[in-house]
């Protein structure tokens, strides 16, 4: 069964509202799994995901703010990985539990290895999907071309052919799969058009200077966590020479690869869905 919530959170600059969907099954004292969005993604992307693993856990899906049916911020500035982390340890206090189990996707995927690096962190296991210890020029520069344009369509079909178009990475998707992408990708505007469902201005902070690798080994090696690292072979996010070297250093994850898949895994194939479910389960 699956539940929308909301919590109100703080911001320099004011409170604003998160929302979250929550996926609980027949277990009341399930474990929780965090289950957390791309960067301009949100929390019904693991729909599938949650279906498949709510008999075991109590997964909760937020739209990081910004993002889904979240509030956008009053200041642009205000999007950044400081607010998120206390956004996402205030949502683990609010469900009440001691520890969580972390799936992050991209954004998401940083978010839980920045948490999960420091002292004390309330996360148990780890899953990463095409994100690592370091983030190359390439992929960011590919992501900035088109993040915080906000194009207008006439319709929901118009929205989902683009979104075809922009995450085609995501592998090869039934029609199913993408129509439930896009119809969770999807907002009105004043206009009577509809856009995508994310704030443009979260690319500001893309826009402060110029692009470059971003090196995360020392957040990386800081982690003890048991940690999966999940991969498309053909991402430009997560190159294969950081996924391996993340197998060697730091908590020494698992790697599973998927052939003919960019960036990023959408976490809807069985074999994906497998690949979790053993490690988290196993």
């Amino acid at each position: 069964m699956m539940i929308e919530r909301e919590l109100t959170c703080l911001d320099p600059h004011g409170f604003h509202r998160l929302a979250y969907a929550e996926w609980t099954g027949p277990r009341p004292d399930a474990p929780v799994l965090l289950c957390v969005h791309g960067l301009t993604r949100n929390g019904r992307d693991f729909d599938t995901l949650a279906q498949a693993l709510c008999a075991h856990y109590r997964v909760v899906c937020p739209d990081v703010p910004g993002r889904g049916k979240s509030a956008w911020l009053s200041d642009a500035g205000d999007y950044n990985y400081p607010l998120y982390l206390a956004d996402m340890t205030a949502l683990i206090a609010r469900l009440d539990v001691p520890r969580v189990d972390w799936l992050g996707t991209s954004m998401g995927g940083l978010i839980g290895m920045l948490l999960a690096a420091l002292p004390e962190a309330p996360i148990c296991k780890l899953v990463l999907n095409d994100i690592g210890a370091l983030i190359p020029k390439v992929g960011l520069e590919r992501i900035a071309s088109y993040v915080g344009l906000d194009p207008s369509f006439p319709d929901a079909a118009a929205l989902e052919a683009t979104l075809r178009q922009l995450a085609a990475p995501f592998g090869p998707l039934t029609d199913a799969q993408w129509h439930q992408l896009a119809m969770h990708s999807i907002r009105r505007k004043p206009d009577g058009s509809i856009g995508f469902n994310y704030d443009p201005k979260i690319a500001e902070a893309m826009r402060q200077g110029p692009i470059d690798d971003i090196p995360l080994w020392p957040t990386w090696d800081a982690i003890t966590a048991s940690t999966l690292v999940l991969r498309g072979v053909e991402s430009d996010i997560l190159p294969r020479d950081v996924a391996e070297a993340m197998t060697q250093r730091g908590p020494r994850a698992k790697l599973v690869q998927f052939a003919g898949i960019g960036h990023a895994p959408a976490l809807m194939a069985e074999d994906q869905i497998a690949a979790i479910r053993d490690f988290l389960l196993g």
